[in-house]
């Protein structure tokens, strides 16, 4: 059984007769971790690019979405229905200059936007796309997930202290602040799901939900842990720094929060930071509670394809919603949200891991 996506390389390869020729050639050289090497690359960058795509296209829909709600077009001058905007938004931040001001500390400041991105990149690495189409099933890997994540804000801190401007610092500040506190609420509802499943690894989550209850509904967590999904989707949200939680940026307020003075492909690394953000956590959520990549099977088309397939829909499908709501709520204040965090949502998923472990253990939830 085909486990990842290496071994899914590998298995392609053998279909068309490539790979033990390449593997003779290479155990002829004594180099046969290069050949393992060569096709890790390819995983990397099929990712890569997978996620450059998926933030262009993103970056259209969401002014579609906008569009749709305030009943007007959107794009629709670059390509057709504008699906040519996103590119010329990248050779627009291309062609701007790289500035830094005087004061800042150069280094740091450069190294801020870079520190942002890469964990939005390695959170990739044991979400499950579909059966057998993830990078590696890692045995701790939603904990792994939640590790990774909680990079990001020290990268938001540098941004705003190594740019010397009080806007930026205190945009930054507000962001780990906001951070921090949903990032709790957020691991205790997953931990909720750890406790159904007794496993860490997204695989096992997604494969214990299969199966369907009186062979109609999906048994999607989302029916036992509603409580759960509303603490984790609300503390998704807030953690991505969506309206109505966008106080790291708040431009009515902090100009553009702890990204002010960045301009050109610096300001394009957080802006791919962001949308890889979003669907990488629409992903996280869609895994843990609307069941992966599980649905109907279809005959005569290979499981990896349709499973794929299910998984996309969901995830666009919570993409959407977050989109949405952005177009439709307004910004709350910092004290409201920070109370929100601390005073309801704490306490809610502290409650909510409480009744799952008694019921678990009574062998009421298995």
């Amino acid at each position: 059984m085909i486990a990842n996506a290496y071994e899914l390389i590998v298995y392609i390869l053998t279909l068309f007769r490539v790979y033990e020729p390449l593997l003779n050639v290479f155990q002829a050289l004594g180099a046969e971790y290069v050949l393992r090497i060569i096709i890790v690359l390819v995983e990397i960058a099929v990712l890569f690019v997978f996620v450059l795509l998926t933030v262009m296209f993103l970056t259209w829909m969401e002014r579609k979405v906008v569009a749709m709600v305030q009943s007007r077009y959107g794009p629709m001058v670059t390509g057709p229905r504008g699906l040519l905007q996103p590119v010329m938004d990248g050779v627009k931040l291309i062609g701007k200059e790289d500035i830094i001001p005087a004061k800042a500390d150069r280094w740091i400041f450069t190294l801020a936007p870079f520190i942002v991105f890469i964990p939005a990149l390695l959170v990739f690495i044991p979400l499950p796309f579909g059966e057998s189409l993830i990078i590696s099933d890692l045995r701790v890997g939603l904990l792994y997930i939640i590790a990774i994540s909680a990079i990001s804000p020290i990268a938001i801190l540098l941004a705003g202290w190594a740019s010397n401007n009080k806007y930026s610092l205190m945009g930054a500040m507000r962001a780990v602040a906001q951070d921090i506190s949903y990032t709790i609420p957020l691991a205790l509802a997953a931990i909720a799901v750890v406790l159904l499943t007794g496993s860490l690894s997204m695989v096992d989550i997604v494969n214990a939900q299969g199966g369907a209850w009186f062979g109609v509904i999906p048994q999607w967590f989302i029916f036992i842990q509603p409580l759960g999904f509303i603490l984790f989707l609300i503390a998704s949200i807030a953690e991505m720094g969506r309206i109505p939680f966008d106080f790291q940026e708040s431009e009515s307020e902090l100009v553009a929060g702890f990204f002010t003075e960045y301009s050109g492909m610096k300001f394009a690394m957080f802006f791919l930071a962001e949308y890889a953000h979003l669907f990488a956590v629409s992903g996280i959520v869609v895994t843990l509670f609307l069941g992966g990549w599980t649905g109907p099977v279809l005959p005569f088309i290979p499981v990896q394809i349709t499973s794929l397939v299910y998984f996309l829909i969901k995830t666009y499908a919570v993409i959407f919603f977050a989109m949405w709501l952005r177009d439709t709520v307004p910004r709350v204040r910092i004290d409201q949200l920070l109370n929100l965090g601390w005073k309801i949502m704490v306490p809610l998923a502290l409650l909510n891991l409480l009744v799952t472990g008694f019921l678990v253990t009574a062998g009421v939830m298995v």
